[in-house]
C-alpha cells in the first residue's frame, strides 16, 4: 500500500496537466481543452485570489496528504498527525466541487458544448484512491495493526 500510495506523487501531476473537458462556446466551434492547471492559469489573469485558492485545493492539499500519508507509512511522522492529514483530504475534494459546478453551469446554461476529456477520470482515480488508502491507513491505525513509531530505529 505504500508504494500505492506513491505512485500518486506522480499521478497528480500528469493528472493535473491532463485535459478534464473540453468545451467550446457553440458547436459550431473547435472545443479547447481545459485541464487544472490552464484552468488556474486563465484564472490567473482574472482572479488572483480564487486562482490562489483553486492551487491551495487542488494542488497543495492533495499532494501535501498524500507526502504526508507517505511519511507515516514509512515511520517518519508521528500518527497524531493524522487528522491533519484528515483535514487536508477534505480541502483537496474541493476540486472535485468545482469542476462539477463548472459542468453544472454550462451545461444548464445551453450556449455551449462540454465533453469530458480522459484526465477527469484520471482525476477522479486519484482522488478515490486517496481517499481508499487513507481509509484503509485509519483502520489500521484505529485498530492497532500499525505501530505509532515516531521515526525509523537509528542505524549505527
Amino acid at each position: 500500500m505504500r508504494w500505492l500510495n506513491l505512485s500518486l506523487l506522480i499521478l497528480y501531476p500528469i493528472a493535473w496537466s491532463a485535459p478534464l473537458l473540453r468545451a467550446g462556446l457553440l458547436p459550431l466551434f473547435s472545443l479547447s481543452e481545459i485541464s487544472v492547471l490552464t484552468g488556474i492559469r486563465s484564472l490567473w489573469d482574472s482572479d488572483i485570489f480564487l486562482a490562489l485558492v483553486v492551487t491551495a485545493f487542488a494542488l497543495v492539499a492533495p499532494y501535501l496528504k498524500t507526502l504526508g500519508l507517505a511519511l507515516m507509512q514509512f515511520g517518519w511522522i508521528t500518527h497524531r498527525m493524522l487528522p491533519l492529514l484528515t483535514l487536508l483530504g477534505k480541502l483537496a475534494m474541493a476540486d472535485i466541487f468545482l469542476v462539477a459546478l463548472y459542468i453544472t453551469l454550462s451545461k444548464g446554461i445551453g450556449v455551449g458544448r462540454i465533453e469530458i476529456a480522459w484526465g477527469l477520470y484520471l482525476m477522479t482515480a486519484c482522488i478515490l484512491m486517496s481517499l481508499g488508502l487513507s481509509l484503509w491507513h485509519t483502520h489500521r491505525v484505529d485498530t492497532g495493526s500499525e505501530s505509532a513509531t515516531v521515526m525509523p530505529p537509528d542505524h549505527d
